[in-house]
């Protein structure tokens, strides 16, 4: 606890309109956005890197948007970090009553529909699904939703029966295409990445992270094709279909 006492000291002093930092005093909650974004990411891109000296930098550089954040609304009098501490605190009890309770839970599944169910009764919400930020991926999203409904039983509980809902999704697209009706393609096209989001959860894959990876995959073998083109003298604009696929087949055995 010392050391996080002085990390809120630290912040108090950068913040002191006497003799602090003219940076630091110039922040406001929503300037610091951008860099919560930014750090989130670069947290989970140590995590998949696995450099343990790259986590506990970044994860120092999030910790500091938060006590950052606590600072400001100290000053304006709204909370402190003791408000958060308590609020997290207590939400962690309420939300195991599996361990700190009487109830029992035998498996990660049992779990997260205790988590469920604990949620909505403190929201005091109606439906099982959450209403989540506008700002969160919509892939990520559409994961947390078909969790939340898997929660009380809506679920094809089976990858295969779920990958068949994709190809239907797809006949749906090709259907609306054949006759005509591209305005509907925006709305197909939502259902088979929703289908597809649901398959990634059954196989317990994040799709975002899936995502990810398939666009370093497809970056790294574009690049390829690049290379060697340039190696040959060539323009990948002035090259046929054909090439750029047996240069891609190439890149396959690489990346």
């Amino acid at each position: 606890m010392r050391k996080f006492n002085k990390l809120l000291k630290l912040l108090k002093k950068l913040r002191n309109p006497n003799h602090g930092c003219p940076w630091d005093l110039e922040q406001t909650e929503s300037n610091l956005k951008e860099y919560i974004i930014e750090e989130s990411y670069e947290l989970i891109e140590a995590i998949e890197n696995g450099s343990t000296e790259n986590k506990i930098e970044e994860l120092g550089d999030l910790l500091l948007q938060i006590v950052f954040i606590c600072q400001i609304n100290k000053e304006k009098k709204n909370f402190t970090i003791k408000d958060v501490l308590n609020r997290i605190n207590n939400k962690l009890i309420k939300r195991h009553p599996h361990v700190f309770g009487n109830i029992k839970a035998k498996s990660p599944d049992e779990v997260r529909s205790i988590w469920e169910k604990t949620k909505r009764k403190e929201k005091k919400r109606r439906s099982v699904i959450s209403d989540y930020s506008s700002q969160m991926p919509s892939l990520s999203v559409s994961k947390r939703i078909s969790e939340q409904a898997s929660s009380v039983g809506f679920d094809w509980n089976n990858a295969t029966k779920a990958i068949d809902k994709v190809e239907e999704e797809i006949g749906e697209l090709k259907e609306e295409l054949l006759k005509g009706k591209d305005n509907k393609a925006e709305e197909e096209i939502g259902d088979i990445l929703f289908a597809v989001s649901n398959v990634s959860r059954l196989l317990k894959i994040n799709p975002e992270f899936a995502l990810k990876k398939a666009n370093t995959k497809f970056k790294k073998r574009f690049g390829f094709i690049e290379e060697q083109l340039e190696k040959e003298g060539k323009k990948i604009d002035q090259v046929s279909l054909k090439k750029m696929e047996e240069l891609w087949e190439k890149a396959k055995t690489f990346f």
